[in-house]
Formats: structure tokens, sequence, C-alpha cells
């Protein structure tokens, strides 16, 4: 096979920076498969990788990209075929095994999902870590006893990838779904998705969170982490459920243990890295059924593998809306 192109991170000077590399499959980590990458997509870990921002690597150097759906072309694995079309997510991939922003990637079979019925490679890609992400809490809360007759559910980082499909997700399996986001200029972009309200972040008065508020919530999804989390926790309704998912505003959780002990709230932490592959496989297919997003193709933009570089930034602004899918031909 002849050299093909993949965007590797080196580290130079102590400080992560990716370029683009002329490879060949030699140069990949091993595994069983090699698959012919159709599309990788651009999440916010992705970005703090790729420019040194977090200390996402750990291993150098890497070919970044935690995603990737495409087509097998060589199999060491009895479970998959030369021409099956897999998904790849999560586990190290892109952050200390060679992930999906080449053309040619080789992966552990047991980090391949085979594509569910019904799911294209490009949608696969405009889920991604985001979808599975949002896709797996709403299956945990569920699990937890969520449904939609208990109450309204909350969605914090409402216009990023995570939320857009967590709002999507939601309102598509009948929850009344309110957004909560700091950009109030985007209301109507929440509606479209399904959310019946939209809640702007800067009418929240975080300085002053009660041990317990209003309860207002059966359901909540945060991606911000600290006093947002912490003002969710406290206006949730009796056997309310919190799906913390993310730390885009901060790590730090100041709260009390009063929703917990006097409501019965659950505070439920989604893994989306090492999920058992059976609940992996599951969640999947209900990203391909029941919980089919309505507007995927409305908050998806498609770049270049070339334009890649150029979306790192506006992720970590805050400044990107919705998903981000590579196209690796293009």
């Amino acid at each position: 096979m002849n050299k093909f192109k993949a965007y590797r991170i080196r580290e130079v000077e102590k400080k992560a920076t990716g370029r683009f590399e002329d490879l060949a499959l030699d140069d990949l980590d091993p595994g069983e498969l090699v698959v012919r990458v159709a599309y990788s997509s651009v999440n916010y870990k992705d970005a703090l990788a790729a420019t040194g921002t977090g200390k996402i690597i750990r291993r150098f150097p890497c070919i970044g990209g935690i995603d990737l759906s495409g087509t097998v072309t060589e199999s060491g694995d009895p479970r998959f075929a030369r021409g099956d079309a897999v998904i790849c997510t999560s586990y190290d991939l892109g952050v200390a095994h060679d992930g999906g922003y080449a053309e040619y990637a080789r992966v552990p079979a047991d980090w391949a999902v085979p594509m569910p019925k019904g799911m294209s490679l490009y949608e696969a890609m405009a889920l991604g870590t985001a979808g599975y992400t949002a896709g797996l809490a709403v299956v945990r809360m569920e699990a937890n006893g969520l449904a939609p007759a208990n109450g309204p559910v909350v969605v914090s980082g409402a216009t990023g990838g995570v939320g857009s499909i967590a709002i999507d997700v939601l309102s598509r399996l009948g929850y009344s779904v309110t957004a909560l986001t700091g950009k109030d200029g985007e209301a109507d972009y929440l509606r479209m998705l399904g959310a019946k309200d939209v809640m702007s972040r800067k009418g929240l008065d975080l300085s002053k969170i009660k041990p317990l508020d209003r309860a207002t919530w059966a359901g909540a999804v945060d991606n911000l982490g600290g006093e947002v989390l912490a003002w969710m926790a406290s206006t949730m309704m009796q056997g309310g459920t919190i799906a913390s998912i993310g730390l885009a505003a901060s790590m730090s959780l100041n709260t009390t243990v009063a929703p917990f002990i006097l409501r019965g709230v659950s505070l439920l932490g989604i893994d989306s890295g090492y999920t058992p592959m059976a609940q992996r496989r599951e969640v999947w297919r209900r990203l391909a059924a029941d919980m089919r997003p309505a507007h995927l193709k409305e908050m998806t933009r498609t770049i270049a593998f070339d334009e890649l570089p150029g979306a790192f930034e506006g992720l970590l602004k805050g400044a990107a809306k919705g998903r981000i899918v590579v196209d690796m031909a293009a």
C-alpha cells in the first residue's frame, strides 16, 4: 500500500502540536482490524489534545481523533470480515492509540462496533462520541427510573454536540426538555431541536445556591460541572436523576448532601470511554432506532480533512454549535 495522510500529534518543546504527515500501515499501532476511514469528527477532547490545551495525549507521537467510521480492509478476527462497516470510539483511540484522523486506522477488534442496521457511515460520525455519550446518558437515566411522565428534563451546554443530541433524543422520546444555554442568540436553534423551553444561564444567580431550591426537574443532563451542576442538584424533584457528562465550565463540585438524602436524587457519572461492549452496542442500536435524532442533518456541518486544524480553535472558544464531521475523502 502507498503512503496515506494522517494528522499526527507530537510533543515539541513540552507542548503537544499536530501536523499532517504521510504514513504507511507499518507506522500504525497494532490491532486485528485495518479500517479504511470514511469519516471522523471533532470533539472538545480532540481540540484539547491537538492544541495541547489539555493534557489528553498519553503517548507521543499519536494520530489524533477519538472517533472513526469506516470499512474493514483486513481482519485478523473472525467476528469481522473485509467490507464490514464499523464504528470505533473511545477506549484509547486518539489518546494512547493511533486514532481516526488518518485515511487508514488499525484497531483492536474488541474496540469495534458493527454498524447498526439503518445507520450510515456518515450518520455514525455525525453522532460520534458526543452522540454516543448523550445516548448512554439517556439509557442510564431511564434505567434509574426516569420517564417522560416524571416531569421536565434540563440540559446544560445545550448548543454543544452532546447537548444538541441530548435535546433531540429526549424530545423524540416524549420528554419536556428545557435547554440551559449561555448563548441567548441560539434559542431558535434549540427549539428546532425539540426544546420546549430555553433558559438563559445568565439569569441564574450561581453565587447563592441553596442546599434545596424549588423542585423543578425530574432529570438533568449536565455538560458543564461546577456551579451549574450544584444548582441542578438543588432544583431536582423527588427521585430526580442527573447525568454528569462534562466539565466545560469546571471540574469542581461544591454542593451539599441535602438533595441526595432528602429528595433521593441520583447523580450518575457517564463514562463513555470504557463502557462494556454489550451496553455500547445496545446504545448504538437505539441511536439507529427509537433514539435516532430527528435533526442530525441540521446540527451537523462537514469539513474536509485538510480543514481539520482550523476547527479546533472555535471549539475551545465555545463558538462551535452542534457537530463537526470530517470527510476523510474530501
